[in-house]
């Protein structure tokens, strides 16, 4: 099996990048390092109303009203809740800054083009639009994320406007 044109370019755009490796459950996943701001303890949040509930709230960070996307429960996973390794990664995207709620950060990994192999296309039930490829370092399979693709969505749309029509 071969890979299309756009996987191969895909593959090959991420020559030498690196991902910052968090954890949602028990899976390992990176988004690049250049779109992270900072990385913060989980703090209260202002909750907004007719936002969809992986929206947990906004915060205000050094005058910037930041959206606070919980990824664990986008993702559907189980069990979710604050302990003292969950994290808040800022992001800084082209549109906005946004915050992604995760289980813990471990490390940077620098990947090469050739341990990075294209996300497997699930069929028409699952999206893969976001996933930019799977990592491979030694033992691990990291899931590459395009935070970018991810957060740009209709509904991150629709915070933004309920941020403004609050303000």
């Amino acid at each position: 099996m071969t890979a299309s044109a756009s996987e191969k370019k895909a593959v090959n755009d991420n020559h030498g990048n690196e991902y910052l490796v968090f954890t949602l459950g028990n899976e390992e996943y990176g988004i690049e390092i250049l779109k992270v701001q900072e990385i913060r303890g989980c703090e209260r949040v202002t909750r907004l109303a007719n936002t969809p509930e992986f929206i947990t709230g906004v915060t205000n960070l050094r005058g910037v009203i930041v959206p606070i996307v919980d990824l664990r429960i986008k993702f559907d996973l189980a069990g979710v809740e604050i302990n003292e390794k969950t994290v808040v990664i800022v992001l800084s995207l082209a549109q906005r800054v946004v915050g992604i709620v995760v289980d813990g950060v471990s490390d940077v990994l620098s990947l090469d083009a050739e341990e990075i192999k294209p996300a497997p296309d699930f069929s028409v039930t699952l999206s893969t639009d976001y996933l930019l490829g799977l990592g491979s370092v030694d033992e691990r399979m990291i899931i590459l994320v395009d935070i970018e693709k991810l957060l740009t969505s209709e509904e991150m749309e629709l915070v933004e406007k309920t941020v403004n029509e609050s303000l």
